[in-house]
């Protein structure tokens, strides 16, 4: 991997990564067999039967089976497709940095899950209205899934935001990501 976008550091994840084949949870279309005692808190914790769920590489498996149906979050193997409650996002975006190219500034996003995105129109930035009158920041990870924005890459994409004839905008890779009309007034 040589995206000249990615800050070396994230290469590294991006790196580790590379040889590690996603399952085509896509191309499953198992029957849904109900829902089971699952939860993605907001705060990017997993939880099974009330407990959390400590091993990163466990959660990582899972993760790399859950999908967004219809009508709810699901994890889907060939022969199950079984519900889990996500409290908001299934991934946290825990870093941002940014490169510039000669298409204007990228931001790469680094998720709870070591997930390496690049904003741009393959992984759109939703700056959705937040309930204090502010946004909240997603970022499309794959499929429908997205991470939300820690606090502190919320700040971070906050003092990136431009002022442009339509409002205000987050720029990546060439694509302007408008902020609610709303947000951040009186």
């Amino acid at each position: 991997m040589s995206d000249p976008a990615l800050p070396p550091h994230f290469l590294e994840f991006a790196r580790a990564n590379a040889g590690r084949k996603a399952p085509p949870v896509e191309k499953w279309n198992p029957a849904y067999c109900g829902e089971i005692d699952m939860r993605i808190a907001a705060d990017g914790r997993w939880y099974y039967q009330g407990g959390p769920i400590n091993r990163l590489p466990l959660v990582k498996l899972f993760a790399s089976i859950l999908q967004k149906d219809t009508e709810r979050y699901v994890l889907v193997t060939p022969v199950e497709r079984v519900g889990i409650l996500v409290d908001d996002a299934p991934f946290l975006a825990v870093e941002m940095e940014a490169s510039d190219t000669p298409r204007g500034p990228a931001l790469a996003f680094r998720t709870n899950l070591d997930e390496i995105v690049l904003a741009g129109r393959d992984h759109p930035v939703r700056l959705a209205l937040a309930s204090d009158g502010g946004f909240k920041p997603y970022i499309h990870v794959r499929g429908d899934l997205w991470a939300l924005a820690t606090r502190a890459v919320a700040q971070q994409i906050a003092e990136r935001l431009e002022e442009r004839e339509t409002g205000l905008v987050l720029r990546s890779a060439g694509v302007d990501f408008p902020v609610p009309e709303t947000a951040f007034r009186d």
